[in-house]
């Protein structure tokens, strides 16, 4: 059996002009979750990334710590979905960012307020109602992860090992299809997902198995202050 490990990235900067680019914590999660599969994964045949910037810093950081070069192939297709362009169709006043700044700003928990009004705007743009208001759709996006996924099992040689920096809608898509999960239970599932979480799929030449899902022991214990999910 090969080994495919979905590696969601770090904690991006939420609030900050350039959400997509790694908090301090997120650097430092890329560098302990690298530390641990240094003695887990000793063999790396294919490295890919997302394309966007969270996924790369978050590949220089655990490739470095594990010793691997840090050398990968992009694939736009493991990219995230536009939360922006999700969360714009539900609030469209929200397209200035500085209003929603300063909405969430005069409330007690922003952090949570915003979470509470995404998992709204999710929930409208994965019941296929408004799909016109979307430049991708819920079932285009699957469709693209899929694809992905099919060319990725495809290029693997018998018992490799590859590594794929993504983002949690990626990874929920993917585990959506294996295990045959409805709409709204993927995404009560993508909300678990912790920052570089991993969620390891073994494979045969015929096809493709869930193993672990959102392991993240590494951050446990000592590095507990570590685990974030946003």
């Amino acid at each position: 059996m090969g080994s495919i490990y979905l590696i969601r990235h770090g904690q991006a900067s939420f609030g900050a002009d350039d959400y997509d680019k790694l908090s301090e914590v997120g650097h430092a999660q890329g560098r302990v979750l690298g530390e641990s599969l240094k003695s887990r994964v000793t063999k790396v045949d294919q490295v890919i990334c997302g394309g966007m910037r969270r996924h790369r810093e978050t590949a220089e950081n655990c490739l470095g710590a594990m010793g691997q070069q840090a050398l990968w192939q992009e694939d736009s297709d493991w990219a995230e979905y536009d939360h922006e362009t999700v969360v714009n169709a539900y609030r469209p006043h929200w397209i200035d960012k500085q209003v929603m700044r300063a909405e969430l700003a005069a409330l007690p928990n922003p952090r949570r307020a915003f979470q509470e009004i995404f998992a709204e705007a999710i929930a409208r743009w994965v019941g296929g109602e408004h799909d016109s208001d979307y430049p991708e759709s819920w079932l285009a996006f699957r469709a693209r992860v899929d694809a992905a996924l099919t060319r990725l099992h495809q290029s693997l040689g018998k018992s490799q090992t590859a590594l794929v920096f993504t983002s949690g809608g990626p990874i929920t898509a993917a585990v959506q299809k294996l295990m045959q999960l409805p709409d709204e239970r993927a995404f009560r599932l993508n909300w678990t997902l912790a920052n570089c979480g991993i969620t390891k799929l073994i494979y045969s030449d015929r096809a493709l198995y869930l193993s672990t899902l959102n392991e993240h022991a590494c951050f446990e214990g000592a590095q507990a202050h570590l685990i974030t999910y946003r």
